[in-house]
């Protein structure tokens, strides 16, 4: 137990210094802060917004920043626009904090998913030195929140599978909820673990746990996920940029726009509204054809062909350039893609009696593809980090891996002393610090990395 303790302080300790290290850095728009941080500020206005993600991230952020008296005083208007004021780290600080948390969720389900110590460790250690997911963190962005709420809702399904407390598939069904209400793509943690009950409910023909996977699977993330909409409306009531992408009828409802004094129209209620802003949603995320330089297909993903410009600042006084530069750590990204490789390849001879490692085997596995190959079918533009997910999974299975050797505490820790020295290599595009350009260059190791 000690050794636990040991080990989990020293993984928050890393956390928390290479998350809040240089945090607000910089004081700057930096890329799509453009769209959240005016959708946050809508809040305060109260002007109706679309969006093609659920409101549950905006919501955060905007209820947070009330506790710092944040008021919506910027534009928003473009990547690189300075700040005026300190204000906006009340807009950063959540995001910061839910990345600050993540490794020691997945240190923790690590743990109930029978990794050892050491490699539960490493675990959380790896995400915490994974330079991709620090920058998704450090910004007002949505995929913290995502990944927080997703992995921990699991950690919670799998503790209540060990222990049968009913908190646990509370806290489950509560946290997929909100992880559905960031993203749409939040949906396959609870259908990981769906399935995963699913299959036992086959195999015991249970009628409570077939009671437990209506009520906690479905009926409790989805009244958190409509009580959410009942907010956003509640808060959005005068007519703003998001009037065109509603029917008329639903525009009558908010002040000031076009329809509200149309005697013809009668306006939705709250469910009505949250049927169609639903199916709004489905069909903006259908039919967006917007480009970007730096989008990338989702077979690239595995291999970090693409990563994404966040901001760039030229020194004015030096031959420095600033750069965030969306780019995992090299190691620990590629050694997970052959870690997922290697899964595969090992249960090629499948047995029908399936062992406890086979088992963990195909967790993993499912949990990769689940939060991977739906955006096979997706054919908006889309972006290394929404690989993210999978990814988590990639490098629970390379530590996984790891875990069966005899020697694993040795390969583990040569393992991360080698990870948190490219993570300090790449670290100056992680934060955005100065940069010569041929130490720039150095860093682009891939001719598509420019």
């Amino acid at each position: 137990m000690a050794n636990k303790k040991v080990l989990l302080i020293i993984l928050i300790l890393t956390s928390v210094g290479v998350h809040f290290a240089f945090f607000g850095h910089p004081n700057e728009t930096v890329f799509d802060e453009v769209h959240f941080g005016k959708f946050v500020s809508a809040y305060y206005t109260h002007q109706y917004y679309f969006d093609i993600h659920p409101p549950g991230g905006k919501l955060i952020i905007a209820g947070f920043a009330t506790l710092f008296n944040f008021s919506p005083e910027y534009s928003f208007a473009k990547i690189g626009q300075a700040f005026p004021d300190n204000k906006y780290l009340a807009l950063r600080l959540l995001p910061i904090v839910a990345g600050t948390l993540l490794p020691i969720i997945i240190y923790l389900l690590a743990l109930e998913l029978g990794f050892s110590k050491i490699a539960a460790f490493g675990s959380g250690m790896m995400i915490a030195l994974e330079n991709a997911l620090l920058t998704q963190s450090r910004y007002i962005l949505l995929d913290p929140f995502l990944l927080a709420f997703g992995f921990g809702a699991l950690l919670f399904y799998f503790r209540w599978r060990r222990t049968h407390k009913i908190p646990n598939l509370i806290a489950m069904g509560l946290l997929g909820g909100l992880s559905m209400s960031i993203k749409w793509t939040g949906i396959a943690f609870l259908g990981l673990a769906g399935i995963i009950e699913f299959i036992d409910i086959v195999r015991t023909i249970s009628f409570k746990r077939v009671v437990n996977l209506i009520l906690y699977f479905a009926v409790i993330p989805l009244i958190l996920y409509f009580s959410i909409f009942v907010i956003h409306f509640s808060l959005l009531t005068k007519s703003g940029d998001g009037d065109a992408f509603m029917t008329p009828t639903f525009q009558s409802s908010l002040e000031g726009s076009n329809y509200t004094t149309d005697p013809t129209l009668k306006p939705l209620n709250v469910f009505q509204k949250f049927i169609e802003l639903n199916k709004e949603m489905y069909t903006a995320n259908a039919t967006l054809t917007a480009t970007h330089p730096y989008s990338s297909k989702w077979y690239t993903w595995p291999f970090m062909v693409r990563p994404i410009y966040y901001w760039n600042h030229p020194s004015t006084d030096t031959p420095t350039e600033s750069k965030i530069y969306l780019l995992g750590n090299p190691l620990i990204w590629w050694g997970s893609t052959v870690a997922i490789l290697y899964l595969l390849i090992s249960l090629i001879p499948f047995r029908a009696s399936l062992r406890t490692r086979q088992l963990t085997s195909l967790l993993l596995l499912g949990g990769y593809f689940i939060n991977y190959l739906p955006f096979i079918g997706i054919g908006r533009v889309m972006f290394l980090y929404h690989y993210l997910s999978a990814l988590i999974f990639a490098i629970l299975s390379l530590a996984y891996l790891i875990d069966q050797q005899s020697n694993r505490k040795k390969i583990l820790i040569t393992l991360l002393v080698i990870s948190a020295l490219s993570f300090l290599y790449f670290s100056p595009l992680s934060y955005g610090l100065p940069l010569e350009a041929g130490s720039f260059q150095n860093r682009l190791w891939l001719t598509t990395w420019q």
